[in-house]
Protein backbone atom coordinates (compact mmCIF):
# COMPACT_ATOMS: atom_id res chain seq x y z
CA UNK A 1 0.00 0.00 0.00
CA UNK A 2 1.39 3.88 -0.18
CA UNK A 3 1.54 3.87 2.98
CA UNK A 4 3.81 1.27 3.97
CA UNK A 5 5.62 1.97 1.13
CA UNK A 6 6.02 5.56 2.65
CA UNK A 7 7.07 4.49 5.86
CA UNK A 8 9.73 2.10 4.45
CA UNK A 9 11.10 4.94 2.68
CA UNK A 10 11.34 6.80 5.54
CA UNK A 11 12.96 4.33 7.81
CA UNK A 12 15.36 3.72 5.07
CA UNK A 13 16.83 7.54 5.18
CA UNK A 14 17.12 6.81 9.32
CA UNK A 15 19.46 4.18 8.47
CA UNK A 16 21.32 5.97 6.20
CA UNK A 17 22.03 8.69 8.32
CA UNK A 18 23.07 6.46 10.96
CA UNK A 19 25.49 4.77 8.83
CA UNK A 20 27.15 8.19 7.67
CA UNK A 21 27.30 8.82 11.49
CA UNK A 22 29.46 5.46 12.26
CA UNK A 23 31.46 6.61 9.07
CA UNK A 24 31.99 10.12 10.58
CA UNK A 25 32.56 9.57 13.66
CA UNK A 26 34.81 5.85 13.34
CA UNK A 27 35.15 2.95 15.37
CA UNK A 28 33.33 5.12 18.65
CA UNK A 29 30.38 4.89 17.10
CA UNK A 30 30.34 1.51 15.57
CA UNK A 31 27.83 0.51 18.57
CA UNK A 32 25.27 2.75 17.43
CA UNK A 33 25.23 1.48 14.24
CA UNK A 34 25.25 -1.97 15.30
CA UNK A 35 22.78 -1.15 17.65
CA UNK A 36 20.56 0.08 15.22
CA UNK A 37 21.27 -3.19 12.78
CA UNK A 38 20.18 -5.52 15.52
CA UNK A 39 17.08 -3.24 15.89
CA UNK A 40 16.21 -3.96 12.63
CA UNK A 41 17.17 -7.71 12.79
CA UNK A 42 14.41 -8.55 15.01
CA UNK A 43 10.96 -8.97 13.33
CA UNK A 44 8.77 -8.65 16.11
CA UNK A 45 9.86 -5.02 16.64
CA UNK A 46 10.04 -3.96 12.42
CA UNK A 47 6.31 -5.42 12.36
CA UNK A 48 4.87 -3.84 15.13
CA UNK A 49 6.04 -0.59 14.15
CA UNK A 50 4.75 -0.68 11.00
CA UNK A 51 1.00 -2.13 11.83
CA UNK A 52 1.15 1.13 14.64
CA UNK A 53 2.11 3.32 11.88
CA UNK A 54 -0.25 1.60 8.80
CA UNK A 55 -3.52 2.38 10.48
CA UNK A 56 -2.45 6.08 10.58
CA UNK A 57 -2.21 6.66 7.02
CA UNK A 58 -5.50 4.81 5.43
CA UNK A 59 -7.39 6.29 7.84
CA UNK A 60 -5.89 9.38 6.50
CA UNK A 61 -6.99 8.56 2.92
CA UNK A 62 -10.52 7.25 4.20
CA UNK A 63 -10.99 10.81 6.15
CA UNK A 64 -10.30 12.17 2.74
CA UNK A 65 -12.28 10.19 0.67
CA UNK A 66 -15.29 10.89 3.19
CA UNK A 67 -14.45 14.56 2.46
CA UNK A 68 -15.67 14.39 -1.07
CA UNK A 69 -18.04 16.68 -2.41
CA UNK A 70 -21.55 15.71 -1.16
CA UNK A 71 -24.03 13.35 -3.69
CA UNK A 72 -27.74 15.02 -4.84
CA UNK A 73 -30.78 12.82 -4.48
CA UNK A 74 -33.64 13.41 -6.56
CA UNK A 75 -36.76 12.16 -4.42
CA UNK A 76 -38.59 9.95 -6.36
CA UNK A 77 -42.10 8.57 -5.30
CA UNK A 78 -42.11 5.83 -2.37
CA UNK A 79 -38.94 6.68 -1.21
CA UNK A 80 -38.40 7.57 2.53
CA UNK A 81 -35.73 9.39 4.31
CA UNK A 82 -34.56 6.05 6.19
CA UNK A 83 -34.40 4.49 2.69
CA UNK A 84 -32.11 6.99 1.12
CA UNK A 85 -30.16 7.20 3.99
CA UNK A 86 -29.31 3.30 4.08
CA UNK A 87 -28.92 3.53 -0.15
CA UNK A 88 -25.74 6.35 0.41
CA UNK A 89 -24.98 4.76 3.91
CA UNK A 90 -25.42 8.14 5.76
CA UNK A 91 -23.57 7.84 8.94
CA UNK A 92 -26.52 8.77 11.22
CA UNK A 93 -29.32 7.62 9.36
CA UNK A 94 -32.49 9.27 8.60
CA UNK A 95 -31.81 12.10 11.29
CA UNK A 96 -28.41 12.82 9.89
CA UNK A 97 -30.16 13.57 6.25
CA UNK A 98 -32.95 15.38 7.51
CA UNK A 99 -30.70 17.06 9.68
CA UNK A 100 -28.82 18.51 6.76
CA UNK A 101 -31.85 19.13 4.23
CA UNK A 102 -34.22 20.52 6.73
CA UNK A 103 -34.91 23.60 4.60
CA UNK A 104 -35.81 21.23 2.03
CA UNK A 105 -37.80 19.07 3.59
CA UNK A 106 -39.52 21.34 6.19
CA UNK A 107 -40.30 20.62 9.76
CA UNK A 108 -42.28 16.96 9.05
CA UNK A 109 -39.26 14.85 8.12
CA UNK A 110 -42.02 12.12 7.40
CA UNK A 111 -43.62 14.22 4.25
CA UNK A 112 -40.97 14.39 1.46
CA UNK A 113 -42.58 15.12 -1.98
CA UNK A 114 -40.36 13.53 -5.24
CA UNK A 115 -38.80 16.38 -6.53
CA UNK A 116 -37.39 17.41 -3.49
CA UNK A 117 -33.43 17.62 -4.25
CA UNK A 118 -31.32 16.12 -1.32
CA UNK A 119 -27.97 16.84 -0.07
CA UNK A 120 -26.15 13.56 0.85
CA UNK A 121 -23.62 14.76 3.19
CA UNK A 122 -24.61 18.46 3.61
CA UNK A 123 -23.82 19.82 7.24
CA UNK A 124 -26.82 20.83 9.39
CA UNK A 125 -28.01 24.54 8.74
CA UNK A 126 -27.80 26.58 11.82
CA UNK A 127 -31.32 27.34 12.91
CA UNK A 128 -32.58 30.86 12.44
CA UNK A 129 -33.64 33.19 14.92
CA UNK A 130 -37.03 33.11 14.07
CA UNK A 131 -36.83 29.36 14.05
CA UNK A 132 -34.67 28.76 17.33
CA UNK A 133 -37.90 27.08 19.41
CA UNK A 134 -38.84 25.09 16.79
CA UNK A 135 -34.97 23.60 16.55
CA UNK A 136 -34.81 23.43 20.40
CA UNK A 137 -38.30 21.37 20.22
CA UNK A 138 -36.25 19.29 17.50
CA UNK A 139 -33.37 18.42 19.98
CA UNK A 140 -35.19 16.96 22.07
CA UNK A 141 -34.50 14.37 24.78
CA UNK A 142 -33.33 10.60 23.55
CA UNK A 143 -37.25 9.62 23.87
CA UNK A 144 -38.45 12.06 21.94
CA UNK A 145 -36.04 11.17 18.83
CA UNK A 146 -36.98 7.75 19.28
CA UNK A 147 -40.24 8.28 18.89
CA UNK A 148 -39.63 10.35 15.71
CA UNK A 149 -37.18 7.64 14.86
CA UNK A 150 -40.58 4.91 15.12
CA UNK A 151 -42.26 7.01 13.08
CA UNK A 152 -40.29 7.40 10.20
CA UNK A 153 -39.68 3.75 10.32
CA UNK A 154 -43.24 2.97 10.57
CA UNK A 155 -44.01 5.54 7.12
CA UNK A 156 -41.57 3.45 5.48
CA UNK A 157 -43.32 0.16 6.01
CA UNK A 158 -46.76 1.67 5.51
CA UNK A 159 -45.27 2.63 1.69
CA UNK A 160 -43.66 -0.67 1.02
CA UNK A 161 -47.30 -2.35 2.12
CA UNK A 162 -49.82 -3.17 -0.66
CA UNK A 163 -52.59 -0.75 -0.72
CA UNK A 164 -55.06 -2.60 0.07
CA UNK A 165 -58.30 -2.61 -2.11
CA UNK A 166 -61.26 -0.60 -1.55
CA UNK A 167 -64.30 -3.44 -0.94
CA UNK A 168 -66.57 -3.49 -4.41
CA UNK A 169 -69.58 -1.47 -4.01
CA UNK A 170 -72.79 -3.19 -4.67
CA UNK A 171 -74.83 -2.23 -7.56
CA UNK A 172 -77.98 -1.03 -7.01
CA UNK A 173 -80.54 -3.04 -7.96
CA UNK A 174 -81.94 -2.39 -12.52
CA UNK A 175 -85.03 -0.61 -12.10
CA UNK A 176 -87.35 -1.53 -14.81
CA UNK A 177 -89.90 0.56 -16.19
CA UNK A 178 -93.94 -0.18 -16.09
CA UNK A 179 -94.48 -0.87 -19.62
CA UNK A 180 -94.28 -3.25 -22.09
CA UNK A 181 -90.37 -2.29 -23.07
CA UNK A 182 -90.19 -2.99 -19.35
CA UNK A 183 -91.54 -5.86 -19.09
CA UNK A 184 -89.64 -7.70 -21.99
CA UNK A 185 -86.17 -5.85 -20.78
CA UNK A 186 -86.88 -7.46 -16.64
CA UNK A 187 -87.48 -10.66 -18.57
CA UNK A 188 -84.44 -10.51 -20.55
CA UNK A 189 -82.43 -10.42 -17.15
CA UNK A 190 -84.11 -13.03 -15.36
CA UNK A 191 -83.41 -15.16 -18.55
CA UNK A 192 -79.68 -14.75 -18.99
CA UNK A 193 -79.37 -15.92 -14.91
CA UNK A 194 -81.30 -18.76 -15.93
CA UNK A 195 -79.46 -19.37 -19.10
CA UNK A 196 -82.71 -19.50 -21.04
CA UNK A 197 -82.00 -18.28 -24.64
CA UNK A 198 -84.32 -15.14 -26.35
CA UNK A 199 -84.01 -11.62 -27.84
CA UNK A 200 -85.94 -8.65 -26.91
CA UNK A 201 -86.97 -8.77 -31.30
CA UNK A 202 -88.50 -12.58 -30.92
CA UNK A 203 -90.39 -11.90 -27.80
CA UNK A 204 -91.89 -8.41 -28.66
CA UNK A 205 -92.89 -9.94 -31.93
CA UNK A 206 -94.88 -13.18 -30.43
CA UNK A 207 -96.25 -10.48 -28.02
CA UNK A 208 -97.85 -7.90 -30.60
CA UNK A 209 -99.09 -11.21 -32.60
CA UNK A 210 -100.77 -12.92 -29.52
CA UNK A 211 -102.03 -10.15 -27.34
CA UNK A 212 -101.18 -6.42 -29.22
CA UNK A 213 -99.16 -5.85 -25.75
CA UNK A 214 -102.02 -6.24 -23.42
CA UNK A 215 -101.00 -8.06 -19.97
CA UNK A 216 -104.63 -9.08 -19.53
CA UNK A 217 -106.02 -10.41 -22.56
CA UNK A 218 -107.38 -14.14 -22.58
CA UNK A 219 -108.59 -16.48 -25.34
CA UNK A 220 -112.13 -17.73 -24.81
CA UNK A 221 -113.12 -19.29 -28.09
CA UNK A 222 -110.25 -21.43 -29.23
CA UNK A 223 -109.43 -25.43 -28.52
CA UNK A 224 -107.75 -24.57 -24.70
CA UNK A 225 -110.91 -22.38 -24.22
CA UNK A 226 -113.39 -25.50 -24.93
CA UNK A 227 -111.20 -27.91 -22.35
CA UNK A 228 -110.73 -24.98 -19.98
CA UNK A 229 -107.43 -23.83 -19.66
CA UNK A 230 -107.86 -20.73 -21.90
CA UNK A 231 -104.48 -18.64 -23.31
CA UNK A 232 -103.67 -15.92 -20.84
CA UNK A 233 -101.43 -12.63 -21.01
CA UNK A 234 -98.39 -11.08 -23.17
CA UNK A 235 -98.07 -14.64 -24.92
CA UNK A 236 -101.08 -16.53 -24.18
CA UNK A 237 -100.27 -18.86 -22.05
CA UNK A 238 -102.54 -22.18 -20.92
CA UNK A 239 -102.59 -22.33 -16.97
CA UNK A 240 -101.18 -26.28 -17.30
CA UNK A 241 -97.70 -24.59 -19.05
CA UNK A 242 -97.14 -22.05 -17.07
CA UNK A 243 -96.99 -23.88 -14.11
CA UNK A 244 -94.98 -26.86 -15.95
CA UNK A 245 -92.22 -24.00 -16.97
CA UNK A 246 -92.35 -21.36 -14.64
CA UNK A 247 -89.66 -19.67 -13.46
CA UNK A 248 -88.89 -19.58 -9.85
CA UNK A 249 -88.78 -15.50 -8.42
CA UNK A 250 -91.32 -14.85 -10.53
CA UNK A 251 -94.93 -14.32 -10.06
CA UNK A 252 -96.95 -17.24 -9.60
CA UNK A 253 -99.81 -15.56 -11.52
CA UNK A 254 -99.68 -15.77 -15.14
CA UNK A 255 -101.20 -12.70 -15.95
CA UNK A 256 -98.10 -11.45 -14.13
CA UNK A 257 -96.32 -9.48 -17.56
CA UNK A 258 -93.07 -10.57 -16.58
CA UNK A 259 -94.17 -13.84 -15.01
CA UNK A 260 -95.62 -14.71 -18.56
CA UNK A 261 -92.78 -13.40 -20.84
CA UNK A 262 -90.49 -15.64 -18.95
CA UNK A 263 -92.43 -18.65 -18.84
CA UNK A 264 -93.40 -18.56 -22.07
CA UNK A 265 -89.79 -18.44 -23.22
CA UNK A 266 -88.80 -21.13 -21.17
CA UNK A 267 -91.65 -22.92 -22.82
CA UNK A 268 -90.31 -22.19 -26.43
CA UNK A 269 -86.95 -23.24 -25.25
CA UNK A 270 -87.71 -26.64 -24.70
CA UNK A 271 -89.58 -26.80 -27.17
CA UNK A 272 -88.27 -25.10 -30.23
CA UNK A 273 -84.57 -23.86 -29.41
CA UNK A 274 -85.68 -20.72 -28.75
CA UNK A 275 -88.50 -17.62 -28.51
CA UNK A 276 -86.42 -16.50 -31.77
CA UNK A 277 -87.98 -19.51 -33.81
CA UNK A 278 -91.42 -19.04 -32.97
CA UNK A 279 -93.54 -16.91 -35.91
CA UNK A 280 -97.22 -18.42 -35.44
CA UNK A 281 -99.17 -19.93 -32.55
CA UNK A 282 -97.18 -22.23 -30.92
Amino acid sequence: MPAQGKHRRTKSVSLSRGIAAVTTGGAVLALPVLGATTASATPAHSVAAEKAVAPVSVTAQVNSVTKAAPAKHSVVAGETLSKIAREYSVSGGWKKLYEGNRKAIGENPNLIHPGIKLTIGAKAAAPSDAKAGKAAKAAAPSAGRAATAERADRSERTAAAPVAQAAPVAAAPATYSNDLDGWIKESLAIMAERGIPGSYEGIHRNIIRESSGNPNAINNWDSNAVKGTPSKGLLQVIDPTFQAYHVPGTSTDSYDPVANITAACNYAADRYGSIDNVFAAY
